[in-house]
């Protein structure tokens, strides 16, 4: 076997130590399952807003409750981001008014409890595969260089081995050693960046979820009130001019 062939990449690899070896192995694995991740969270993430964006335009666009909830059943049978809290809001509003209440301190709070359940869910949804990006991107590094130290311990022990030393003696394995550290940071560096970016995407989509889930109720508790009888003011009162607001609330 020639030199170039010993000292090619491959050669390198195959010539480590079997420590050595299990541990370019696991960090190969862990980069390719957080590849994996990255791919299909990019793709979760954009189906999201994709459909958060969508159900906006149509929630604003006027209309009533009712009209919404059954474009959103059409739109699919199993909704899930923003479309999937408004279901839960407006069957749990259908559940409470059915059952003859018609108070808004009774009926905004349930309303609220229910989207709550399914805001979690749609966290824990968005969030599946982060925990991994950030283990591969924060111990990757440390094993890859646990190889290093490895092969280099290895390399100087057998080096001590032999009466005349030289350096061609000890390139190779200090060659290896060193390529364990490059593929953790192969693998931690992808991992690293994909965390930060897709946690501030799934950050930015639970703030639009929560926006949402306060205007809905607003909109309950404004549409019971009006349909609940109020007691006649003493005095009316002039309300300050705003302008128009830029959407239209749907109605109950």
């Amino acid at each position: 076997m020639n030199v170039a062939t010993d000292m090619s990449l491959w050669g390198l690899v195959m010539q480590a130590s079997l420590l050595v070896q299990l541990v370019m192995l696991a960090l190969l694995l862990a980069s390719v399952a957080s590849w994996v991740v990255i791919f299909s969270k990019r793709r979760l993430l954009k189906e999201t807003q994709k459909e958060m964006e969508w159900f906006e335009d149509r929630f604003w666009s006027g209309g009533n409750l009712k009209d919404i909830y059954a474009e959103t059943q059409q739109y699919s049978d199993t909704p899930q981001g923003m479309p999937a809290l408004f279901k839960a809001g407006y069957e749990e509003l259908k559940r409470q008014r059915n059952q003859g209440l018609a108070q808004p301190q009774e009926i905004v709070p349930s309303v609220q409890r229910a989207m709550r359940v399914v805001l979690s869910r749609e966290l824990e949804r968005l969030e599946r595969g982060l925990a991994m990006l950030a283990t591969v991107g924060s111990i990757s590094p440390y094993v890859g260089l646990f190889g290093t130290v490895w092969g280099i311990m290895s390399a100087f022990i057998a080096l001590g081995n032999v009466k005349q030393a030289s350096l061609a003696m000890v390139a190779p394995g200090i060659a290896e050693a060193l390529i364990a550290t490059a593929m953790g940071l192969f693998a931690a560096i992808p991992a690293v960046v994909a965390y930060n970016f897709f946690s501030n995407r799934v950050d930015f989509i639970e703030n639009r979820f929560q926006t949402f889930m306060e205007e809905m109720a607003g909109i309950v508790e404004r549409g019971m009130s009006a349909a609940t009888p109020a007691p006649q003011p003493r005095a009316a009162r002039p309300r300050p001019a705003n302008p128009e607001p830029p959407r239209t609330p749907p109605e109950l």
